[in-house]
Parts: C-alpha cells; structure tokens; sequence
C-alpha cells in the first residue's frame, strides 16, 4: 500500500487520508450543446449567463465548505482561450483546460502561460492513447497540474489501469515533469461505473494519488430513468454521487454546473459523516472551513 498524496491546486487540497480534506466538487461549463453558447467555434457565448453559473457554484462551495472548480470545455483552442480567460476573471478557482482534440489542448495552455494561469489551470488529460508530441509539450509548457485518465483496453480491470500508469514506459514516468497528478478512472457507461470506482479505490492503495471519477452523466442515457421522470433522475445521479465518495473519490466532475445547487449540500453532509468517524481513529480534518465545521 502506498503512502496518500495531498496535492495544493490554487488554494485547493486534494487527497491525504480518509476524511483529511472535503471531496472537490468539479462543475462543466461550454461543453457540446451547452446552450450558453453561441459560437463554439469562436468562443461567443452568454456572459451574464456564464457568470451567473460560476457565482452559484461559487456562494455553494462557500456555504457548504465543499471546494469546487469549474471543468472548461473546448472545440477549439480561440475558443477555449477565451473561456478560461473569462472564468479566471469571475472565479479564483481551479479551472480544468479541456480541450477536445490534444493539439488545441496545447495551443490553449501556452495562452495559459502567457498570461500567468499555470498555477491554478489544470491540463485535462493525458490517456492511453496520448502522442508523444504532448508529453512533450507538458514539459516545455511546464504543466504544473494534470489529470490522467487510466482506462487500459487491452485490460479493463483495475489491475490493467496500474499497468498502464506504472513502469519506464507507463504514463506516469512520461509526465515526470508535472508537479501535481489527478487520476480519473473513465466511465464509458452505467454499467461501468462499479468497475471504475473499484480502479478509483485500487490505484489509491497502489499509488497514493488523489484519484476521482465522473459518473453522473452516464445516467442521462439509462432509458429506464428517462421513463421515470426527471426526479427519479435526481435521485440516482444523488445515489451515484454517494456511491462515489463511499469509495473514496477525492473528487467528483458532477456535470453541468447549473446543478450546483442540488450536489453540493449532498456532498457537504457525506464529507462530514465521514469525516467525524475517521476522528475516531485519529484522523483529523485539516481546515476549519471543512463541511463539517461549516455546514454540517
């Protein structure tokens, strides 16, 4: 079993032992048919809407004591430079470079460098099929925080997840140069979701890296919950969110960030429970702006 790792993103803290640090809460903003935006191409979109968003998640982390970040999406670099110019004005949160394709993941951080972000940006992500060209540039860029994903196709098993991450050639050796490393089990289905968050709670007993997962929207394409209505729905993306930090996922990316409001008072009262049973074992909360002082 490898020791935890605690990692500061911003002013954030990810990670450390059980009940240590509140999960982080990761809301997605200009992704595909996001209806706030105009043009995904040019980066247009709903300013007062945008900020609008990012305040409510940001009055929630605050009420709650949940940390949250806000998940940047873009089709292309113009318009994900943009995004993150605009969100880093209205937030002093972390916020996740998200690209679709590598090249523009690229182009957009050496904006991030240029105009001094690269503390508080997060490189999302590197995966099994990565080029050698990017683990190139996260060097040159000096890409200090990055999220990997661990899926394996050649073995789906958790213990294929390890394979993929661990060795001279495995993806953690190719990012030596990053500073702070998230794992992010993929979640392809509903199915998969269990399967995830046994890698989740694997690679944290192997590695010690803060690890979380993203596993509410798979639930949208479950047919049997669209025939049951929108509040069955809320029910299981709150039963998913729960399975997930019983497994103990150091954050959650829940989705659109509009749903805010329904996830973070969740979170807040889990992160507490488990925090004050840990107390019992001489695990203590590492800040009083912790849930458990603060909300619960």
């Amino acid at each position: 079993m490898s020791a935890t790792k605690t990692v500061k993103i911003g002013e954030i803290y990810l990670g450390g032992k059980e009940g240590e640090n509140p999960i982080v809460l990761i809301g997605c903003m200009f992704y595909h048919k996001h209806k706030i935006v105009k043009d995904h191409v040019r980066g247009e979109f709903d300013r007062k809407k945008a900020e609008e968003l990012i305040v409510i998640q940001d009055e929630w982390s605050d009420k709650t004591g949940v940390p949250c970040m806000v998940d940047v999406a873009g089709e292309t670099s113009q318009a994900l430079a943009k995004y993150i110019d605009f969100v880093s004005s209205v937030t002093d949160k972390p916020i996740l470079l998200n690209g679709a394709t590598w090249r523009i993941r690229v182009e957009a951080m050496k904006y991030v460098n240029e105009v001094g972000l690269n503390d508080r940006v997060v490189y999302t992500s590197i995966n099994y099929v990565s080029p050698d060209e990017e683990f190139r540039a996260l060097k040159e860029l000096k890409v200090k925080n990055l999220i990997m994903q661990t899926f394996n196709p050649k073995n789906i098993r958790p213990e294929g997840a390890l394979q993929l991450l661990s060795g001279e050639n495995g993806l953690l050796a190719k990012c030596s140069s990053v500073e702070n490393i998230l794992l992010l089990p993929t979640v392809l289905d509903l199915a998969s979701v269990g399967l995830s968050l046994k890698t989740l709670k694997y690679l944290k007993e192997k590695l010690g890296y803060p690890c979380g997962i993203a596993p509410c929207g798979v639930v949208g394409y479950w047919k049997r919950v669209k025939e049951l209505g929108q509040e069955a729905k809320k029910i299981c993306v709150g039963g998913i969110i729960g399975l997930s930090i019983a497994y103990g996922a150091d954050f959650i990316i829940y989705g659109s960030i509009r749903k805010a409001p329904e996830v973070f008072p969740l979170c807040a009262m889990l992160s507490s429970i488990i925090s004050y049973a840990n107390r019992f074992y001489g695990i203590r909360v590492k800040s009083r702006d912790h849930p458990l002082y603060k909300y619960f």
